[in-house]
């Protein structure tokens, strides 16, 4: 806030002011200023130079003007603009972190890193989660975690070892340069958090590995939906395949969602909520709405006419 009112006073009266956080509130800030009209957000992914995507972020006082203006810049910086609303996360990390968490739970219950990995990677994703977050790197999302009072007890334990990824040469893997390889003393540590919390080590199949990794990310991008954060479906299918590597060839995650079937996805998901005792695991009251009319997310896009 203090930075954007500094460049309030600095800056011309026209000057757009774009912030590219992911975790603060873009109306928090827009506010901070007397031009909340010209504030909005302009999310860039990393590494900046190489991804394509760009989240441009509508405040509530953002103008239409402003919006064009950040939409023409992306264009011309040779990025694949959307635009999102307010949220923590916007859309990209929201539905991110409904993966995080069951990635989390998955290694408490009987799954080791490198299974979960190989299963997301064999969908097509250029890498699984862990060894995402050992490229981005654990001490990152750890702070984050407690600022806000949250455990994660693998991932909490890996950094309180110091193990931040790829940069201290160990994280869920140990490395050997960027080679990711598997390392029994992260096992000893997912046993002993599981030990601790009473939770009975089972085998996990492949196929519940990735309802769990996919699944949960649908019924987000359901939520983001009813709540106006994206305007379309395909919005937040662009948002996946071009910022994190979702693979194009099965078009996002919602065109995925109804090639799979609505039912099957409310159905499981309705199995992991009861199991795990996680509310925002319950089907999204939009995903029960389709599921009920027997129709998909691609109902939801207005068709154009020809004229």
């Amino acid at each position: 806030k203090r930075v954007f009112a500094e460049l309030d006073r600095l800056a011309k009266p026209d000057a757009l002011l774009a912030t590219n956080t992911s975790t603060l509130d873009v109306n928090a800030i827009a506010a901070a200023t007397k031009r909340p009209e010209s504030v909005l957000g302009m999310h860039f992914f990393s590494p900046a130079n190489v991804m394509r995507l760009l989240e441009i972020v509508r405040g509530k006082a953002t103008s239409h003007q402003a919006l064009a203006t950040a939409l023409a810049i992306g264009k011309r910086l040779g990025k694949v603009p959307v635009v999102v609303g307010v949220c923590d996360g916007f859309v990209g990390n929201r539905m991110l972190a409904r993966r995080t968490t069951e990635a989390e739970r998955l290694l408490l219950e009987g799954a080791l890193p490198q299974e979960v990995d190989a299963v997301v990677y064999d969908f097509g994703f250029p890498m699984g989660p862990f060894a995402m977050s050992d490229l981005a790197g654990l001490d990152v999302g750890w702070r984050i975690r407690k600022a806000r009072g949250v455990k994660a007890p693998v991932s909490d334990a890996l950094c309180e070892a110091g193990r931040f990824g790829q940069k201290t040469g160990a994280g869920y893997y140990r490395y050997e340069g960027r080679t990711p390889i598997p390392d029994p003393e992260v096992e000893r540590i997912i046993a002993e958090a599981s030990a601790r919390l009473g939770i009975p080590r089972r085998k996990i199949s492949s196929q519940e590995i990735l309802e769990r990794m996919i699944y949960p990310m649908i019924n987000e991008g359901a939520r983001i939906l009813e709540e106006g954060i994206a305007m379309r479906p395909g919005d937040i299918d662009v948002v996946w395949v071009y910022g994190y590597g979702w693979p194009a060839w099965r078009g996002g995650p919602m065109f995925y969602a109804d090639s799979v079937g609505l039912r099957q996805i409310r159905d499981r998901l309705k199995e992991y909520a009861e199991r795990s005792g996680d509310p925002l695991l319950q089907p999204a009251p939009l995903l029960e709405k389709l599921v009920a009319e027997n129709k998909g997310f691609g109902s939801l896009t207005p068709q154009r006419t020809a004229t």
